[in-house]
């Protein structure tokens, strides 16, 4: 484990996870005017199909938004991929198209590039990033600072949870909604960050682990994606990440009565939805815990319950808080750095 005179391993990670509550605030109490400005062109554009371009955690927080919008605006939405325009110079044509790129350095070449096609091809283009003035930015006709502040740390944290609330209160705004919904996430935030202790004695189980199975349905399955990607990113330990419904088609049969399995199971069609495949993971034997609604928590081996009455579609928000604390906990107990994996940059830049 590597360390500087004036910082230890894990501290900057540490300090930029629990700046999240501040983060939120920030959002909701500077972010909405420009939100609501974004929110009303879209309303007058009157997009009829949403493209989502990011990678790596933003693309985990593009597909929460994909959820969003086909729920609650009802509105047909896809992710991207951007090698068909950088790598085959597929132009499609993207009339009546909103393309929204999410990315916290807005820097990648290949984002960029998607970008500046899809404004070409006749698309609104919006950026959602932490750099204003990034060459997204600059490639887009609209813009949005996701307002995290710097992130130091090469696991993005608090950026994400940044992403996902503007991305609701955007879609909020669109159908005309007025962010009360999202009003108490930063204190919720706040205590959920208070609970470090449990997250501690979670972690203890999967030290040792060889692999790990993350699973959710509906509005939780980005988080299970986002967070397999900061227990491999942090800690080195293999982590999958299916869709409730997909582990049933197949990747149910490597969980046996020695598989750590982590479900994110909240209140409301997603979790209800995913209450099949908790029952099938008992009869297998699993290791299982459950981070989501108390009911939810109540049946399994152990979990993390999120407070009583939080609205699905925000819970996302909230859920990967300590799943993120959980990679960090992990990390630390195998001796490693998460404040600088190996072979990564802050700044992919992928063509």
């Amino acid at each position: 484990m590597t360390t500087t005179p004036d910082v230890q391993p894990g501290e900057i990670m540490a300090r930029e996870m629990a700046e999240q509550p501040a983060v939120l605030q920030r959002v909701l109490d500077e972010g909405l005017p420009a939100i609501r400005e974004v929110a009303a062109e879209i309303g007058r554009r009157k997009p009829r199909f949403v493209l989502l371009t990011a990678r790596g955690t933003s693309d985990n927080a593009a597909y929460y938004a994909k959820y969003l919008i086909e729920v609650a605006l009802g509105l047909p939405a896809g992710l991207t991929s951007m090698s068909t325009a950088t790598a085959y110079g597929a132009r499609p044509d993207f009339s009546d198209v909103l393309s929204i790129t999410v990315s916290q350095s807005g820097g990648s070449p290949d984002l960029v590039a998607y970008t500046e096609m899809a404004k070409s091809a006749g698309a609104l283009t919006l950026a959602v990033t932490n750099v204003a003035g990034s060459p997204v930015n600059r490639a887009s006709e609209l813009a949005l600072d996701v307002l995290a502040g710097p992130e130091k740390a090469l696991p993005a944290t608090k950026t994400y949870t940044a992403e996902l609330l503007t991305l609701y209160l955007l879609v909020d705004a669109v159908r005309g909604g007025d962010g009360s919904t999202a009003a108490g996430l930063p204190e919720l935030a706040a205590s959920i960050r208070e609970r470090r202790d449990e997250v501690v004695k979670l972690a203890e189980r999967y030290r040792f682990a060889s692999r790990l199975v993350i699973t959710s349905r509906g509005y939780g399955y980005p988080t299970a994606r986002e967070a397999a990607l900061k227990v491999m990113e942090t800690s080195y330990l293999p982590a999958h990440a299916f869709s409730g419904a997909d582990l049933l088609h197949g990747p149910l049969a490597m969980v046996d009565n020695v598989s750590p399995v982590i479900a994110i199971a909240s209140a409301g069609a997603g979790g209800k939805a995913l209450e099949p495949v908790l029952g099938r993971l008992r009869e297998r034997g699993a290791d299982l815990v459950v981070v989501g609604s108390p009911e939810h928590v109540a049946g399994a081996s152990a979990g993390f319950a999120l407070p009583s009455g939080i609205a699905e579609e925000v819970a996302p928000i909230l859920e990967i808080l300590p799943l993120q604390q959980l990679a960090y906990e992990v990390t630390v107990a195998r001796g490693l750095n998460p404040d600088a994996p190996r072979a990564l940059a802050k700044v992919t830049e992928t063509k």
